[in-house]
């Protein structure tokens, strides 16, 4: 079994999950007392806070090309950012170390592949949603993304970080993500990409009338593909 290197607390909340999924997998398909080998580095979110404006990003690019490469060095033989915004990074920092780091819009992109759809809505914090890495991901599969409208776009974001990153879940705030995820399906989605790993905890398959895609589960998934099949 490879070992997985993790950069988490962004937020803890769904690292929590991406620790508990990913052991609960790796033992579903071992079995006995398997769980996974993983190289966890956690973050104090405060210093971590993911500017708005991707021309920002240089601390932070700094920041977590150094924690990446102190994972490779411990032994990591693979690197998993578990937050979808860091990502708009990922393939620069790829550029900085030997082993891969498993892509959680590539590999959403190829579960949505699967499915046959051409076009979804994407929910994610403000980086994510109106920069073009997680667009791309899903355009190479021939797949349009459609987001929500600026007012709603702050809305999410602000929830997620003042909020669910807080480990905030409020009944007002789930409604009112029904009403936007509503009104991309009326636009033409297929799907709901749940692009930011906490929305996840918020909203469940049942709340919708589309297939979402519950990125954490995605991406935890491919780490133990890597992990035991590769």
């Amino acid at each position: 079994m490879k070992t997985i290197g993790l950069i988490g607390g962004t937020t803890w909340v769904s690292t929590v999950d991406y620790y508990r999924l990913i052991n609960k997998q790796i033992n579903k398909k071992l079995g006995g007392l398997n769980s996974a080998n993983i190289l966890l580095y956690s973050v104090n979110f405060a210093e971590f806070n993911p500017p708005i404006d991707p021309n920002e990003w240089g601390e932070l690019k700094k920041k977590f090309s150094g924690i990446a490469q102190n994972l490779e060095r411990a032994g990591a033989e693979c690197i998993a950012f578990c937050a979808n915004t860091p990502h708009i990074i990922a393939d620069e920092i790829q550029m900085m170390i030997k082993i891969p780091i498993i892509n959680i819009a590539e590999e959403t992109a190829k579960v949505v592949s699967k499915n046959n759809f051409k076009k979804v809505g994407l929910l994610g914090t403000r980086i994510t949603m109106e920069q073009s890495f997680y667009k791309e991901k899903l355009s190479g599969f021939g797949i349009q993304t459609l987001i929500p409208e600026l007012e709603q776009r702050k809305f999410i974001h602000s929830t997620i970080l003042d909020e669910m990153a807080k480990d905030i879940f409020k009944e007002e705030t789930k409604r009112r993500y029904l009403e936007i995820i509503q009104k991309l399906i009326s636009n033409g989605a297929e799907g709901i990409v749940l692009g930011c790993t906490e929305i996840p905890i918020l909203i469940k398959q049942e709340d919708c009338s589309v297939p979402i895609f519950d990125t954490t589960l995605i991406h935890a998934s491919s780490i133990v593909d890597f992990a035991i099949l590769s």
